[in-house]
């Protein structure tokens, strides 16, 4: 259904929270075709099944016996580019909320 979702059993080191959340959000949004920036009304129930659904794979994942091999991909949240937009993005977030913190004039 979702071939964008990684494979995080059998990693090493094992899938971090992080990591299973964004599987779960990944999940909840290819099923729902809602976004993030989705309404409020729609927000919340895909945020309650996200967290469900990560509790449910970790779980599922500490009951399930070891991989024999490893996942043939990395997961996105361990790759280095990855990171580098996340981190952009966290940057740029950050610069916003300053403008608005010091009335600076500023597009959205």
């Amino acid at each position: 259904m979702c071939r964008n979702i990684t494979t995080l059993r059998g990693l090493e080191p094992p899938a971090t929270d992080e990591e299973i959340l964004a599987a779960a959000e990944q999940f909840v949004r290819k099923v729902t075709g809602a976004q993030r920036s989705a309404s409020a009304a729609t927000r919340e129930p895909c945020e309650q099944a996200t967290a469900e659904i990560a509790e449910i794979v970790t779980r599922l994942l500490g009951e399930l016996p070891a991989r024999r091999q490893p996942p043939r991909t990395v997961p996105p949240l361990r790759r280095e580019e990855v990171q580098a937009r996340i981190a952009e993005r966290q940057a740029a977030r950050e610069e916003h909320e300053r403008m608005h913190e010091l009335g600076i004039a500023h597009t959205h």
